[in-house]
């Protein structure tokens, strides 16, 4: 299917680490460390050498516990934090020849503004709470260059009613709003400019079965209706399960095993990954 097209994403060992490294750890966290973590020079090794690709209209599954570098992954993408190594190619941008990661301050925030899209798990970092939910989608526009009020007060309303959003609503502050409706308001904020890809950090925990289910239904319709590529991070195989087509599990800031999704839930190979699926029976 998606495999005889060019990826949306590539990325070719990505690094990050915390703290300065040394002989003892050695190049990159190759060394003797305990889990990802050196006891000599107390460098945190959150990403080690992650390669993966993403193809046109596919939902990409990143599963793995807390610390297993996931969550990192997606910041890195998203120019939160600054790689410590490794390259990503962009296919809508430069047609995917120039490395991402070694573009200036300025580029990066037009990739971010114009190609991707992010939602975090905490609202609070992808949302101004204080501002109406129309501003939020606004300020995003407007990043990208857009100057017709009308144009994006358009936009916004089209999107809020696209992620079910009372229009009535649509002036108030995201603080006043549950925790599923402000996941949706960062949603649509994350699609105003229709990025190619859209990341998506732990977007239901924290949020009741109810809610979960109604945030779930909302992206798999979002990405059929628009054809989107996404990655998906999530502790919680059961997201995965019902969103990805691939996924890829993360321990210790590497990557232990992909696949299908069905695959992985059904033959999993790594012990890790076996005990994951044993824990969603």
């Amino acid at each position: 299917m998606w495999t005889e097209e060019k990826p949306v994403l590539r990325i070719q060992k990505l690094r990050k680490q915390y703290g300065p490294g040394c002989a003892l750890c050695g190049d990159g966290g190759q060394g003797n460390l305990q889990d990802n973590f050196c006891p000599e020079c107390r460098t945190v090794y959150a990403c080690r050498d992650v390669s993966l690709a993403l193809y046109p209209g596919e939902i990409l599954g990143i599963v793995g516990e807390s610390g297993s570098g996931k969550s990192t992954l997606l910041r890195c993408l998203y120019f939160d934090e600054e790689v410590s190594g490794g390259a990503c190619y962009l296919q809508s941008y430069k047609e995917g020849r120039s490395n991402i990661f070694l573009e200036s301050s300025q580029q990066k925030r037009y990739i971010r503004n114009h190609f991707l899209g992010m939602v975090y798990q905490n609202p609070y970092l992808g949302l101004r709470m204080d501002f109406s939910s129309v501003a939020n989608i606004a300020e995003k526009l407007i990043a990208a260059g857009e100057r017709t009020v009308g144009s994006i007060r358009i936009r916004a309303t089209e999107l809020l009613e696209k992620v079910n959003i009372p229009l009535y609503r649509s002036g108030e502050a995201p603080r006043h709003f549950s925790g599923g409706m402000q996941q949706r308001v960062q949603i649509a904020k994350a699609l105003s400019n229709n990025p190619p890809l859209l990341l998506l950090d732990e977007v239901t925990t924290g949020l009741d079965l109810s809610v979960q289910a109604n945030v779930l239904d909302l992206i798999k319709r979002l990405q059929r209706e628009l054809k989107i590529s996404m990655l998906v991070v999530s502790h919680d195989l059961s997201v995965i399960r019902m969103l990805a087509d691939r996924t890829i599990v993360m321990l210790k800031g590497k990557i232990v095993e992909e696949g299908l999704t069905d695959q992985i839930l059904e033959d999993p190979q790594h012990p890790y990954t076996q005990q994951l699926v044993q824990s969603l029976l």
